[in-house]
């Protein structure tokens, strides 16, 4: 007969024994339960759709609606391939950043890349969501195209280069000798290569705003700029007498035998303005326009209905007929001062007087509505609308996020998933109140009036908040969200406003994990509504909620608000 007298099998002998008779069960529960659920959360779809007084106007074959490229598109800047013509923006700590859009008409954008969706290209870890990518200037010149632009807070001026606009673009060109911001490059008649950009003036700041316009010759087969080539080309702005502040965004160009240096100048704010420089040599002073600013809203009745404001930040094209054109920044505003969109990308005619250029005469306004650029209508059929009045819906079907989507400080991240009609979040250590990366991504708010929705799974695990959130910085956001608890879910509200979390509304809800829910954010200018739907049941659950405090009035920054899918870790004591 054969005998084990193994201590580890008289052990397992035993626990046979004991499950046979019925007595083990209750182990085998506690196993169970003790097996870990992953902290994931699963979105069915999301659906954004905005309704606009302003773009609720039938439109003209010959009209087209202000701004071009609504919602969070600041800085614009564009150049132009034989028919085709290619724009960017800032972007900010949003990751994938710099954003390219192809139009063939300036007035209907298509998104086709971003031109840095690497995380070898740059590192926004830590930074605020304001700081990273500000303003571009975009070119195309001898078969490449060029972005050159400032990573604020991690590495400077840098350019990047492109055989094809959609990608793939390089990665950066550091020029550590170029100091500041919104830097421009322009390629001469005669060969040779500048950059200008805004800089500290040479001599001590004589008042609080005082800066100066910078230029650098710059050798594309070095990829350095020219020694000892920099200097100032502009100190102050249009008459330093006058204290001018913050003169900035340069632009370079050659047009009938001048070149011309277009600025804006007044700050990103209501006292906003593009002004012009020209000089028949660029070793010789830049002249400024007697009529200067060539573009402003700043002199409007601040009461006017449906106000345009802070416009500025221009860059100008030429179409293949001669005829100029402008895109720049603008806001527009509710309450006069308020505005939740960020500011958006306008375009507007060019006109010519003497050889010099003006983008609006004094005390017109900017249209809402306007003649069409005499170009042939660009509308290709998977093109995403970005103005007026649309729905974009994600089912979440394909294999990569939609373009249209936006996260934070790095471009490459492994906590979200495309799985089976499903996107899928896994909560990160980070939350959205962090300086890191969260498990968060973005819509661009393009309305002042919009409706956001999206589908989601209940979730199995207890350590996680997931839902929607309004999100203009880690210190100003709505947090729409649901937590698993004994016997149901927690339902809530919370507002983030100067750093400081607020539970707005709370309920328990009774359902279970696998069934699905309805959230949505409303937002009407400046209120916000928050409703949730289980079993088509519609629900009201907090209305006229502050959504000022998501307005860049209040929150500060460059930025506007994104709404989207978030997941976090339960914080202790929210249920």
């Amino acid at each position: 007969m054969l005998r084990v007298s193994h201590p580890l099998f008289v052990a397992t002998v035993m626990l046979i024994v004991s499950c046979l008779s019925g007595c083990g069960d209750k182990k085998v529960v506690d196993n169970a339960a003790s097996i870990k659920v992953k902290p994931v959360a699963s979105f069915n779809w999301f659906e954004y759709q905005g309704n606009d007084k302003v773009f609720g106007q039938p439109l003209k074959a010959d009209e087209f609606y202000n701004p071009v490229i609504s919602g969070f598109f600041p800085d614009p800047s564009i150049t132009r391939k034989g028919d085709d013509y290619y724009l960017t923006t800032s972007s900010f700590s949003y990751a994938p950043g710099l954003p390219v859009l192809h139009s063939k008409d300036l007035v209907n954008w298509q998104l086709i890349g971003h031109a840095l969706n690497r995380n070898a290209q740059f590192n926004f870890d830590g930074l605020r969501v304001s700081r990273g990518i500000f303003a571009p200037t975009i070119r195309y010149h001898d078969g490449l195209f060029y972005i050159i632009t400032t990573a604020v807070d991690s590495g400077g001026n840098f350019i990047i280069t492109a055989e094809d606009p959609a990608g793939p673009w390089s990665g950066p060109i550091w020029l550590p000798e170029v100091g500041g911001i919104d830097p421009d490059i322009f390629f001469d008649d005669n060969g040779k290569v500048y950059i200008t950009h805004n800089d500290a003036p040479a001599e001590k700041p004589r008042y609080d705003g005082h800066r100066a316009i910078w230029m650098w010759e710059y050798d594309p087969a070095t990829q350095k700029v020219v020694k000892d080539s920099g200097h100032v080309v502009v100190n102050g702005g249009t008459d330093i007498s006058k204290k001018p502040i913050w003169i900035e965004a340069p632009h370079l160009y050659k047009i009938n035998g001048w070149y011309y240096l277009m600025c804006a100048q007044g700050g990103t704010g209501d006292n906003h303005s593009e002004v012009i420089f020209r000089s028949r040599s660029l070793e010789a002073p830049f002249e400024p326009y007697a009529n200067n600013p060539i573009l402003t809203q700043r002199d409007l009745d601040p009461n006017r209905a449906q106000p345009v404001t802070t416009a500025g930040h221009a860059d100008l094209i030429q179409t293949p007929a001669g005829d100029w054109w402008a895109v720049f920044l603008a806001t527009r505003s509710y309450e006069q001062r308020f505005y939740n969109t960020g500011r958006e990308t306008f375009l507007l005619p060019v006109s010519w007087n003497n050889d010099w250029p003006t983008i609006l005469a004094k005390g017109d306004v900017v249209p809402y509505v306007t003649k069409r650029p005499n170009l042939d209508l660009f509308k290709p059929a998977d093109a995403v609308p970005q103005t007026g009045n649309f729905v974009w819906r994600d089912d979440f079907e394909q294999t990569n996020l939609d373009l249209n989507w936006s996260w934070l400080r790095q471009a490459e991240h492994s906590w979200s998933a495309l799985e089976n009609g499903q996107l899928t979040l896994t909560a990160q250590p980070a939350n959205l109140n962090s300086l890191n990366q969260p498990a968060f991504i973005g819509h661009r708010q393009q309305h002042m009036h919009f409706t956001a929705s999206a589908e989601l799974v209940l979730p199995e695990s207890t350590e996680i908040e997931t839902g929607l959130t309004a999100f203009q910085n880690s210190q100003y956001h709505y947090d729409f969200g649901l937590s698993k608890m004994t016997g149901g879910y927690h339902l809530l509200v919370r507002q983030m406003a100067a750093g400081i979390e607020q539970k707005l509304a709370n309920i328990k809800i009774v359902a279970e994990a696998g069934d699905t829910i309805r959230l949505s954010i409303t937002a009407n200018a400046g209120k916000m509504d928050f409703s949730y739907s289980l079993a088509d049941n519609q629900q009201p659950f907090l209305k006229d909620t502050d959504g000022k405090i998501l307005s860049t009035t209040v929150a500060g920054g460059f930025v506007g608000t994104m709404v989207g899918p978030y997941s976090q870790f339960v914080k202790n004591g929210e249920k």
